[in-house]
């Protein structure tokens, strides 16, 4: 038996197969970017060995080996068997997410693209070492790596987007109330 497939339903699939590509493709490029971060920085500096690229500057920017079996920036040490599940049910539920719903917004994509790569990184670490491998040190913050990077800024760029549809929905019902 053939069942016929009506436009609507072709343009539909045709928007999930492209927001879960997009969403794969900059999560596979954020998690091949953490990747190769960390391995450099495994393979060139000793645990708790730091290096100055820029010497004049050694004291607001430097790469420092430093592992991390916590959250992002060092919070709840000694939990990384609760961040590894919690990582890869992040991961299910932003995969599930997005092939789910026929249309979201290239900012959205991005965003949870940036926190998928970010979650895949970290949990990588996490099965891999046992802990997250953080090398960027800038002083007077936790030191962090691409995928902690990814998650915050994809997070800040989810937020920014609600906020502003919250925003756009808010004027809708005003001129809506004012006609």
């Amino acid at each position: 038996m053939q069942t016929d497939t009506s436009p609507s339903q072709t343009h539909t699939l045709r928007s999930r197969l492209a927001s879960l590509t997009t969403l794969l493709l900059i999560g596979a490029i954020i998690l091949t970017l953490d990747r190769i971060t960390k391995m450099l920085v495994l393979q060139n500096l000793a645990e708790h060995e730091a290096w100055a690229p820029v010497p004049a500057l050694a004291r607001l920017v430097r790469i420092t080996h430093i592992t991390n079996s916590g959250a992002a920036f060092g919070l709840f040490d000694k939990m990384g068997n609760l961040f590894l599940w919690v990582a890869l049910l992040v991961a299910v539920a932003i995969v599930y997410y997005v092939s789910t719903y026929p249309s979201l917004p290239g900012l959205v994509q991005f965003s949870l693209g940036l926190q998928l790569g970010g979650a895949l990184g970290n949990m990588w670490d996490r099965i891999a070492f046992g802990s997250v491998v953080d090398f960027v040190d800038i002083g007077f913050w936790p030191i962090f790596n691409v995928a902690d990077s990814s998650i915050v800024i994809g997070v800040l760029i989810l937020m920014f987007w609600l906020w502003r549809e919250e925003e756009r929905q808010k004027q809708q019902k005003t001129a809506a109330s004012e006609a």
